[in-house]
Formats: C-alpha cells, sequence, structure tokens
C-alpha cells in the first residue's frame, strides 16, 4: 500500500523557513519533518529559498555595519566585505634578496686530460713535484695517481 501525500500546514512551513535559516541541511529537515528530501524540495521549496534569504540577509547586514564601524572587528569585515562582494584578491608578493646566484660549471674530460687538469690546479703533484716533498712513500694515492 502506497504512503500517503504529504500535505504541508501552516507549522511545517513555518518549521522549514525557520530550520533553513539556522542552516541545516535539506535532509535534516526532511527527517525532521518525516518526509523525504525530493518531497521537501517539491512542497518548501519557497520556505527553504526565503529562510536562506532570510539568514543572509541578516547575517550581511550585521557585517555591513561591523565593516562600516570603527574597532578591530571593522577592519577584518571590511577586507572580508571586499574579497566576497568586490572580487578583490589578496596577492603574494616574492621578493629575494641576497646575492646573486651563483653558476655552477661541470666539464668533463676524458682520463688522460683530467690529470693535466689536476696538476695544473694544485689537486695533485706531478712527478717533479713529489720530488720537492719529502717523506712522501710510494702507496701514497697521489703518487699512484701521478704515475
Amino acid at each position: 500500500m502506497a504512503r500517503p501525500g504529504h500535505k504541508p500546514d501552516e507549522a511545517s512551513r513555518r518549521q522549514v523557513e525557520a530550520l533553513a535559516g539556522y542552516g541545516v541541511p535539506e535532509t535534516g529537515i526532511a527527517d525532521m519533518i518525516g518526509v523525504d528530501p525530493k518531497t521537501l524540495r517539491k512542497h518548501y521549496r519557497q520556505e527553504l529559498r526565503i529562510g536562506h534569504t532570510k539568514a543572509n540577509s541578516a547575517v550581511a547586514q550585521s557585517l555591513f555595519r561591523k565593516a562600516t564601524g570603527e574597532g578591530p572587528q571593522s577592519v577584518t569585515a571590511a577586507i572580508f566585505w571586499a574579497k566576497t562582494r568586490m572580487d578583490w584578491k589578496e596577492t603574494i608578493v616574492n621578493q629575494h634578496g641576497g646575492d646573486p646566484v651563483q653558476t655552477i660549471t661541470r666539464i668533463i674530460l676524458s682520463p688522460p686530460d683530467s690529470e693535466k687538469l689536476k696538476r695544473s690546479s694544485g689537486q695533485i703533484a706531478g712527478p717533479a713535484d713529489q720530488a720537492e716533498l719529502p717523506g712522501r712513500d710510494s702507496l701514497s694515492p697521489t703518487r699512484a695517481l701521478a704515475n
């Protein structure tokens, strides 16, 4: 047997409008009055819309009073109003200070050229240089590289 159709009355209309104004989701309102959310939207569309509009109006009115008032709340309210109603956006400015970026150059040399480069830069001692350095034995890593 089918469920009997819902017939809205004045009390349920006021209740739906108030609950919508308080921000209760439509599924919650439907549960409170004992109908399916589709039935709620079908029979109470206007009450849902009016409830939302009245609540938004009250909040906007309060926000406007605070935004045009004085004190620390007025600054916050004015910024919020400007962002939401006037399409203002915060911009992020990145400023980098300090020394300029240093360039690192990597040179890949073939094995014979790398020894010449190391000798010229003083990283390893050549055969002539090792004679001047006393105490070097034949197992020294720099001597092994130089030979």
